[in-house]
C-alpha cells in the first residue's frame, strides 16, 4: 500500500517542536505519546517491538524492508510487545518466509501496537540526531482526522524518559526457572540438562535471548524481579549473579537495585555479570554515574573496541543513557568503548570477577561477537568453585 492510492492519511506523527509527518497507519488504531528513537538494524524488527528496553519509546526503522518475513512466536523476546509505536517508510508487504506465522501490521493490532508507514525516515533520523530524542505523539485514526494542536501538546506534555524508573512496570512478578537455550538448526530451541553453574538472574526487563545464552553456557537460571533484596538472591545460593538490560533512567531503577548489588559485592565474592542496564546498575553501584544521551546507540551495527586486546566487536546496542567514564572510581577499569564516540561500554572490577558491557551480547537474531562474554562469566564462576573446594 502506497500514500498515493489513499485519499488522505490514516496516521500523524507530531513532534513536541510542532513537526508534523503523515502516513498510512496499520496496526491498532488510537494514540501514542512516548520518546521517539531510532534503530539502524537491517534484521530483527520482532525482536526490536518485544525488547522490554524500548518501553516508552516509539521506533523508528531506517531500514525500509520491514515486515516482510512476517513475525513467529519464536522471535519474540517477551511476550507482547514492549516498544510503542513503529515508524516505517514503506508499509509492510506480503510476509514470505517459512516461518512467518502471522503478518506484521495483524500481530501490532492484536497486541495494541500503532504504527505509521510511508515517513521518509531519512528526514526523521536527521531530526533525531540534530535535535536529540524527541516527544511526540503518534495517532492512527482510520477516518484521517487529526487535532494537530492536540498531538503536539500531548507531545509536548509527555515527561521524558529521566527520573523515571521503567524496570518495575516490565519485570517479572515472581521467580521462576529458566533451562531453554539459543535456538540451532534443525532442532530449534532445546533444553539444558546438564547445567554446570547456579545463577540468579535479575530482570530488569530481561530479553529471553540473554536467558537463553546463559543456560547455553551451563547455567541454571533462576530469574527474580528487579526488587529483589540481597537476602532474595542469598538464598538461592547462587555461583554468580546477572543483571539483566532493561528501560528507563537506570539512577531512578537505582535506588533500590543499587544496595542490593553493594550488598553482594559487601558481602561476598560471588562473580557478577551485567549487561545494558544492568551494566549501568553495576556501575552506580561501584560509585560511578549515568548520563542522558542525545539520541542514543540503536543498532545492530555499532562497532567497539575491546581495550585489554583491541579487538573491534560488531555489536547490537539499545540504551539511551551511558555510564560517564569520567566518573569510575579507582579499581573499576574501562574495559570497552565505543568507536561511534568514545562512549563507555564496559567495566570491570581491577580485582574480582565483577564486570559489565553496555552492548548486547546475546542479540538475536545478531550479531554475535561478543558472546564469549557469556563463556568468561562461566569461567569465573567455575574458577571461583575450584579456588573454594
Amino acid at each position: 500500500m502506497s500514500l498515493h492510492v489513499l485519499d488522505k492519511p490514516t496516521a500523524c506523527l507530531a513532534l513536541a517542536d510542532g513537526t508534523v509527518f503523515y502516513g498510512i497507519g496499520f496496526g491498532a488504531t488510537g494514540t501514542s505519546v512516548a520518546e521517539l528513537c531510532f534503530n539502524t538494524a537491517m534484521t530483527g524488527y520482532q525482536e526490536i517491538m518485544t525488547d522490554p528496553s524500548y518501553a516508552g519509546q516509539i521506533v523508528t526503522f531506517t531500514f525500509p524492508h520491514i515486515g516482510n518475513v512476517g513475525v513467529n512466536p519464536d522471535d519474540d523476546e517477551t511476550a507482547d510487545p514492549v516498544a510503542d509505536g513503529m515508524v516505517v517508510k514503506w508499509m509492510p508487504t506480503q510476509s514470505s518466509n517459512w516461518r512467518a506465522a502471522q503478518e506484521l501490521g495483524d500481530w501490532l493490532a492484536a497486541r495494541g501496537r500503532i504504527a505509521i508507514g510511508g515517513v521518509d525516515t531519512r528526514r526523521l533520523t536527521r531530526a533525531i540526531r540534530q535535535q536529540g530524542a524527541p516527544h511526540v505523539a503518534l495517532e492512527h485514526n482510520l477516518d484521517g482526522v487529526f487535532d494537530l494542536a492536540g498531538l503536539v501538546d500531548k507531545a509536548r506534555a509527555f515527561p521524558g524518559l529521566e527520573g523515571l524508573d521503567l524496570a518495575k512496570d516490565v519485570t517479572c512478578t515472581q521467580s521462576y526457572r529458566w533451562d531453554e537455550m539459543r535456538w540451532a538448526w534443525p532442532e530449534g530451541y532445546t533444553r539444558q540438562t546438564e547445567p554446570k553453574h547456579k545463577v540468579v538472574a535479575i530482570d530488569y526487563g530481561a530479553k529471553r535471548n540473554i536467558l537463553r545464552c546463559l543456560a547455553s553456557a551451563g547455567c541454571d537460571v533462576t530469574v527474580l524481579p528487579a526488587t529483589a533484596t540481597a537476602e532474595d538472591v542469598l538464598a538461592h545460593n547462587p555461583d554468580g549473579v546477572f543483571l539483566s538490560n532493561g528501560p528507563g533512567d537506570p539512577a531512578a531503577t537505582g535506588e533500590y537495585a543499587v544496595p542490593m548489588i553493594q550488598h553482594i559485592l559487601n558481602e561476598t565474592s560471588l562473580p557478577m555479570f551485567g549487561i545494558c542496564l544492568g551494566h549501568q546498575m553495576l556501575a552506580l553501584a561501584l560509585g560511578a554515574k549515568t548520563v542522558k544521551m542525545n539520541h542514543g546507540h540503536h543498532g545492530a551495527n555499532h562497532p567497539v573496541k575491546e581495550l585489554d586486546t583491541g579487538k573491534v566487536e560488531i555489536t547490537s546496542m539499545n540504551h539511551g543513557f551511558a555510564v560517564d567514564s569520567q566518573t569510575l572510581p579507582d579499581g573499576v577499569v574501562e574495559t570497552h568503548v565505543s568507536l561511534f564516540d568514545g562512549s563507555n561500554c564496559g567495566i570491570r572490577m581491577a580485582d574480582r570477577a565483577v564486570f559489565s558491557v553496555q552492548q548486547h551480547p546475546e542479540a538475536s537474531p545478531g550479531p554475535q561477537d561478543s558472546y564469549y562474554l557469556f563463556e568468561r562469566f562461566a569461567a569465573s564462576m567455575a574458577a571461583a568453585k575450584s579456588v573454594n573446594a
